[in-house]
């Protein structure tokens, strides 16, 4: 199984940003209508996939593998992530990242709308988005979001302790000698260890950049996340207050958690979907946090299950 076809395009969000965007083709794309059977006819739903907090759109290459015999998928990098800039002024603020799922979302113009598949912080932007344009959206699959209850933003800000996620991602090694390098470090550990193989190669082969090691001139390969931005992400994720406009949410969501382990989303995610109006919860107990790059195929499957759900 391969992925058809591939165009990157750009699309301009807020901030002077430019976005790099991931159109895969489908194999059904009939020239002969006349050729293809009602079902394949029907006007399908495009897929937008939405990525986490230090990652890219390419690492949602597997996911589309497994559906793009029947879908058109898009994928994306958020600002400062893959290959979409980031100005040096720009101070983090997750609205920012709503921006950018609105303007991907607006640019797909799909006549029948948009499943849209979100993973954590890409999860985030994909609610925050569809509160302020439903309209764009057929259904939202979401894993995991970073959505915060009150309480918890009032603790975490009250308590003036530094994010271990952000200490982490500060000392997030970004150099290695070759990709084959740092695909063998990352799969030797968690919590990439877990990861579908396919999964892991797309996150390694297309987030970092080649380069030169100055002091010897040796070739090398350096990550294109830049880890100061990665870590001011994590420490703004109690900034927004979506969770307070989570009843007004009027697309029809699919909440998706992976085993539930403590101070991770999985435990306070059963809880969002209480407060989005007929929304499903999901658990995936042999999955975590990093579900959609463990199992590809399954969110794949859910995807399908929510368009003859919808439709």
């Amino acid at each position: 199984m391969a992925i058809i076809s591939l165009i990157t395009e750009h699309i301009a969000s807020t901030d002077s940003i430019e976005l790099s965007v991931y159109k895969y083709g489908r194999a059904n794309d009939f020239e002969d209508k006349s050729q293809a059977s009602a079902s394949q006819q029907r006007l399908k739903p495009a897929v937008m996939l939405s990525h986490a907090t230090g990652f890219h759109g390419r690492c949602f290459d597997p996911v589309v593998e497994f559906l793009n015999t029947e879908y058109e998928c898009t994928s994306f990098d958020f600002r400062g992530y893959g290959d979409s800039n980031l100005p040096n002024d720009w101070s983090v603020t997750w609205q920012g990242y709503c921006d950018d799922a609105l303007a991907i979302a607006r640019s797909m113009q799909n006549k029948n709308q948009i499943i849209a598949v979100g993973h954590s912080m890409g999860a985030t932007a994909l609610v925050m988005a569809a509160l302020i344009e439903p309209e764009l959206f057929k259904a939202l699959i979401i894993y995991e979001p970073i959505i915060f209850p009150e309480s918890m933003r009032n603790a975490q800000t009250a308590s003036h302790q530094p994010s271990p996620l952000a200490e982490g991602a500060r000392r997030r090694r970004t150099t290695f000698a070759s990709r084959d390098e740092a695909f063998a470090n990352y799969s030797s550990k968690p919590p990439m260890n877990v990861f579908y193989k396919k999964s892991l190669r797309a996150y390694v082969d297309f987030g970092f950049n080649d380069a030169l090691i100055a002091e010897t001139n040796e070739n090398c390969v350096v990550l294109k996340c830049n880890p100061e931005h990665e870590a001011r992400t994590y420490e703004t994720g109690t900034s927004h207050e979506t969770w307070e406009q989570l009843h007004l949410l009027r697309v029809p969501t699919w909440i998706v958690a992976g085993a539930v382990a403590p101070m991770q989303p999985s435990s306070w995610s059963e809880l969002i979907a209480k407060n989005i109006p007929n929304s499903k919860f999901i658990q995936w107990p042999d999955a975590g946090h990093f579900g959609p790059m463990q199992q590809p195929a399954r969110l794949a499957d859910l995807v399908r299950e929510v368009d003859g759900l919808t439709s």
